[in-house]
C-alpha cells in the first residue's frame, strides 16, 4: 500500500509539472496577443476624443454595422449548408471523402487575395454565375451580398472543421440505441447527435464569424462598396495614417471582444 501511495503522489508531481508547464508555454502566445492588443489600446488611450470622435461617427458606425451583419449572414448560411456536412463527413466512409474535406479547406490555404479575384471571375456582371444572377435583377459584385459571399468562402472552413469534429466524438452506439428504442434517423439527430455535438457547433460558428468578420482582401476584391470595417479603417490608414485608422480598429476590437465573450460565457453556462 505504501509502494502505491508513492507511486500515486510521483504521478501525480509529474502531471503537476507537465500542467505547469504547458501554462507557462501557453502563456507565451497569450502574452503576444495581449501585448500587440495591449499597445494598440494604450496609444489610443493617450487620444480618448479620438475614439469618441470615432463612436460618433456615422460612416464608421456604418462600416461596423456592415461587417457584423454580413458576417452573421455569412455564419447563418455556413451553418446551414455545413453542419449536414459535417455530419455525413463525420458519419460516412466513402471513395473521394479525403477530396472533399481537401476542397472544403482550400480557402484556408490560398491567399485571400487570390480567393477574391477568384469570386469576382464567377460573380461578376459576366461571370458564370454573376450573368444568370444579373438577368434575375440580383447584383454581387460591388453590394452587400458580395461581402456575404466573400465571408463565407473564406470562413466556411472553420465551422465545417469543427462541426465535423464535434459529431465525431458522439458515440454511434447512442445513436443505435435511440433507433433501436424506435427513433426515426432525424428524431436521433435532432434530440441526441446534434445536441452532444452543439459544443464544437457552437465553437466553430463563433470561430466562422470572426474569421468572416476580419475579412479584407477578398472583400476588397468583390464588393469595395459598401464599405465594410476593414476596408474603412485601410482607407483611413493609406490616406491619413495611425491617427484617423487607429481609433477605428479599437472601436473594432471592442466591441468583437464584447461578442466574443459574451458568446462564449452563455456558452459555457449552458454546458
Amino acid at each position: 500500500m505504501k509502494l502505491l501511495s508513492r507511486w500515486s503522489g510521483i504521478e501525480k508531481l509529474k502531471r503537476e509539472k507537465i500542467f505547469i508547464l504547458s501554462l507557462f508555454l501557453g502563456l507565451f502566445l497569450v502574452a503576444f496577443v495581449c501585448v500587440t492588443l495591449g499597445n494598440m489600446f494604450y496609444r489610443q488611450a493617450e487620444d480618448v476624443s479620438g475614439l469618441i470622435d470615432a463612436a460618433k461617427d456615422t460612416v464608421v458606425l456604418k462600416a461596423i454595422g456592415i461587417s457584423i451583419s454580413a458576417a452573421i449572414c455569412s455564419t447563418l448560411i455556413a451553418f446551414f449548408f455545413g453542419v449536414p456536412l459535417a455530419y455525413f463527413l463525420a458519419r460516412k466512409e466513402f471513395i473521394g471523402k479525403s477530396i472533399i474535406e481537401s476542397i472544403v479547406d482550400v480557402p484556408l490555404v490560398i491567399p485571400h487575395i487570390v480567393a477574391g479575384i477568384a469570386l469576382y471571375g464567377v460573380f461578376m456582371r459576366y461571370g458564370l454565375i454573376g450573368a444568370p444572377l444579373e438577368r434575375l435583377g440580383i447584383v454581387i459584385t460591388e453590394a452587400y451580398l458580395g461581402i456575404v459571399v466573400a465571408m463565407l468562402f473564406m470562413s466556411l472552413p472553420y465551422l465545417i472543421d469543427t462541426a465535423r469534429e464535434g459529431f465525431k466524438e458522439v458515440d454511434p452506439r447512442l445513436e443505435n440505441v435511440a433507433r433501436s428504442l424506435g427513433a426515426s434517423h432525424w428524431r436521433t439527430f435532432r434530440e441526441i447527435t446534434f445536441p452532444l455535438a452543439f459544443p464544437s457547433i457552437r465553437s466553430g460558428a463563433i470561430l466562422s464569424w470572426g474569421r468572416a468578420i476580419s475579412e479584407f482582401s477578398a472583400v476588397l476584391i468583390l464588393a469595395y462598396h459598401p464599405i465594410s470595417a476593414p476596408i474603412l479603417i485601410y482607407e483611413k490608414f493609406t490616406s491619413f495614417g495611425l491617427s484617423a485608422s487607429r481609433p477605428i480598429s479599437v472601436l473594432l476590437i471592442s466591441i468583437c471582444l464584447v461578442i466574443f465573450v459574451l458568446l462564449r460565457t452563455l456558452g459555457g453556462r449552458r454546458e
